[in-house]
């Protein structure tokens, strides 16, 4: 009779313990948001097991609560119900990445004071600065961007003291940047916003990179900060007779000093009898990105440029290409236009300029050129003599010690870096799958061309170097400069992300690496993500390994934009598009592909699905356009190194 008992005693302790390792409260708190969120399939929880072993649930040891909770990429889509996750108030680690939820966070995030890191990146989240979150005084990282955030970032933030990461880019922040005095911030990005203003010392030591694509802001590491006088403050509502006598006597002699200098102007012109400039040519117009305010690109006078002996005066003009229809304007024109900062680089400045006659051009002022005179002009006759109906051609070049400028048509539909990433607000049109592979194909044309045919590399492939004509045709632009710039400048020119491994080596961009670049650029459309973001993931992995992460769990869907994923057969074609990518981007430069390969391999793709369709599909005879006589080898799925991009 007693062992019985014993047994059942033992029985009941034992019970009683799985009881209790049980995290009753959150496991509830769990099934509610599960049960209120629309989700894609790889979320199914078993309620017949305990929730420390669901899939992204991780418990303490005792499993007595929930301290991390991760769903990447798992198509969560709506708002995040109140009364759900803000009552796992032990929770460490919260990541819901790369999904579709939207809305604002909800009030009772500020349970979760233990919170360590917060993912809340590739969402559609809106709403100001959730206040609740700076009340998080644990938090080391914070990933709130490529959501729709707006509003000012406020003061509040440096309550997080013990900040490691944090990541605003891509949302639609406006005001002036906060003091942020976390000793510990190592990581910051605010990029692609609308803040305005200077930017605070404490932020100065973070790269030029975390604060590009805000136009309103200034001080380093951009640019410096145009002074000005402050208004003197107004006393008094009325004037006293002396100060409105001496405002009018003011105002006498200014119109007098007015007429003087017409007078003097008048006669100067009159003894000059210069005869007057023949009609111009109105050039073609084109286009660029959004602008900002700026009046000249260059540090020298006008005087610099046209005052000098005849030799100095032919020497300081600019050098119009052949077949772009000729010289339509001259330097002083060039002076004389208004000009907008369409955007700032380490290569250089690009501005939209309009000319008195109405013509607008494209301007890129270069800086850090190391080479001289005859190896500029040289490189410019070459790149000048390109013509592809998807390069943008070279219009006219100017050359001085000082100033190096490069004049190209403005091309006002902008660039693939705007339509994928530009304003994320309530009026934003996605860029389907249809227009992403036919600029993909467009681009590679351009491309390919420019290896084959011009035989130049490009040097700096990349999404904001991809611009689209009003008909729509998808050009490269701002190729072949990479010669002009010294070899550790010349690598700094290009962005990081599209940077073949071998060239942070050689500090040399060869067709090889412009392939590696293209297949980053394929892998941009495919994900909607920027190859230089910082924090693709909790640990800021790079784009391809985190595309090869999700690839070898068999999470392929996952991997491509949500604006993309509308069913139908284009996940076919995209899956194809992506093992192309993946064959660009192979570690070793060797076993990477052609350009005209590529290029073949995406029309041949396409033309398929067309027949399949019911369509007659387009063939080109062209080199540079993709058929170049042979089959491309199979493409194999390579995993790019630790490291290989950033």
């Amino acid at each position: 009779m007693a062992i019985p008992m014993l047994l059942f005693s033992m029985s009941l302790v034992i019970l009683s313990r799985l009881a209790a390792s049980e995290p009753t409260q959150d496991r509830q708190a769990l099934l509610a948001f599960l049960g209120q969120t629309p989700h894609g399939r790889r979320v199914r929880w078993n309620d017949s097991a305990s929730a420390c072993d669901w899939v992204g649930i991780k418990c303490d040891p005792a499993r007595s609560f929930v301290y991390s909770l991760r769903l990447p990429g798992v198509r969560l889509v709506g708002e995040i119900p109140p009364g759900t996750i803000g009552r796992l108030s032990q929770l460490r680690v919260l990541s819901l990445r790369f999904n579709g939820l939207s809305g604002r966070i909800p009030s009772d995030f500020s349970n979760l004071t233990s919170l360590r890191s917060l993912y809340l990146q590739g969402n559609k989240f809106t709403g100001e600065f959730p206040l609740e979150l700076t009340r998080l005084t644990r938090l080391a990282r914070l990933d709130m961007s490529s959501n729709r955030f707006s509003g000012q970032i406020p003061p509040a933030i440096n309550n997080l003291a013990n900040l490691m990461r944090l990541f605003l880019e891509n949302n639609n922040f406006s005001g002036e940047l906060p003091s942020i005095s976390a000793i510990g911030l190592h990581h910051f990005n605010a990029s692609n916003n609308r803040l305005s203003g200077s930017i605070p010392a404490s932020l100065s030591k973070f790269p030029a990179s975390a604060f590009a694509g805000n136009l309103a802001l200034c001080g380093a590491p951009l640019e410096p900060c145009t002074p000005f006088s402050p208004l003197p403050r107004k006393k008094s509502n009325r004037l006293s007779r002396t100060a409105v006598i001496a405002i009018a006597v003011g105002c006498s002699l200014f119109l007098l000093l007015i007429l003087l200098l017409l007078l003097l102007l008048l006669c100067r012109r009159r003894s000059r009898r210069q005869p007057a400039k023949p009609p111009k040519r109105p050039a073609a117009a084109a286009v660029g990105h959004s602008p900002a305010a700026a009046e000249v690109w260059t540090s020298s006078s006008k005087e610099d440029f046209t005052s000098g002996s005849a030799e100095a005066t032919e020497r300081n003009k600019l050098v119009f290409m052949g077949g772009l229809g000729g010289a339509e304007f001259d330097l002083e024109d060039l002076l004389r236009a208004s000009a907008e900062v369409l955007g700032k680089g380490n290569g250089g400045t690009s501005y939209r300029a309009v000319l008195e006659e109405g013509t607008e051009v494209a301007v890129k002022r270069l800086r850090e050129v190391a080479a001289g005179q005859r190896e500029f002009q040289e490189q410019m006759e070459a790149v000048g003599k390109v013509r592809h109906d998807n390069v943008v051609g070279l219009k006219a070049y100017y050359y001085s010690k000082d100033e190096k400028l490069l004049v190209y048509d403005y091309l006002p539909r902008g660039s693939l870096a705007t339509l994928l990433h530009g304003s994320r607000g309530s009026g934003r049109t996605p860029l389907d799958w249809d227009n992403r592979l036919r600029i993909a194909i467009h681009a590679g044309r351009g491309l390919a061309h420019l290896h084959a045919s011009a035989k130049l590399v490009h040097g700096n492939i990349k999404s904001s170097n991809v611009l689209l004509r009003p008909d729509g045709t998808a050009v490269v632009s701002e190729f072949g400069l990479n010669r002009l710039s010294g070899p550790k400048s010349a690598s700094s020119t290009r962005v990081i992300g599209y940077r073949a491994p071998e060239v942070a080596e050689t500090r040399k961009a060869t067709f090889k690496s412009d392939v590696y670049s293209f297949g980053m650029l394929l892998l941009e459309l495919l994900t909607g993500k920027a190859p230089d973001q910082a924090s693709l993931g909790e640990e800021g992995i790079n784009l391809p390994r985190w595309v090869q992460s999700v690839v070898s769990e068999e999470w392929t869907a996952e991997v491509f934009d949500t604006e993309l994923m509308t069913g139908g057969d284009q996940e076919e074609e995209m899956v194809r598009v992506l093992q192309i990518a993946m064959a660009c981007i192979a570690i070793v430069p060797d076993e990477r592909p052609r350009m005209s390969e590529v290029v073949q391999m995406l029309e041949e793709m396409r033309a398929r699905s067309e027949a399949e369709e019911g369509t007659r599909p387009v063939s080109s005879d062209d080199p540079s356009k993709g058929s170049d006589g042979h089959t491309p080898p199979p493409i194999e799925m390579k995993t790019p190194p630790e490291g290989s991009t950033s």
